[in-house]
């Protein structure tokens, strides 16, 4: 499933990391989504710069169509080892990787899902 982010509303329907089993309507001024992109960034390096401490694991691979943009994010959650990964695909229309709103997205979804364990793919797989 993919999900659209517009920068200034993100609707995500059915994801299940952010406990949503129905279509919610996120706006930066109700949730206190939005934070700065490069605060988002530092937080999401530093959780991958931790290394493996057990489960859940959220897992993070940008794709894109060129090599120095990623339009495509796909975050992966897994409960515990052995367990089939939860897969969720985020689009944005720039670089994924410098969209405010995605990153900030990525935060919370680290938080709430409370994981453990954060990695990221290096660069950016072909589409």
């Amino acid at each position: 499933e993919r999900i659209f982010i517009n920068r200034m509303v993100g609707y995500i329907e059915g994801f299940p990391l952010l406990g949503c089993s129905y279509s919610t309507q996120i706006t930066s001024a109700a949730t206190g989504l939005i934070m700065h992109l490069d605060k988002a960034k530092k937080r999401i390096a530093k959780q991958v710069k931790k290394g493996f401490h057990g489960y859940p694991l959220v897992s993070l691979e940008y794709f894109g169509k060129a090599p120095d943009s990623a339009t495509e994010v796909v975050v992966s959650f897994t409960e515990e080892e052995g367990a089939d990964p939860q897969k969720q695909t985020f689009v944005s229309g720039s670089d994924a990787r410098e969209d405010e709103t995605i990153q900030s997205t990525l935060v919370k979804i680290i938080e709430r899902a409370d994981a453990k364990t954060v990695t990221e793919i290096e660069g950016i797989s072909t589409l």
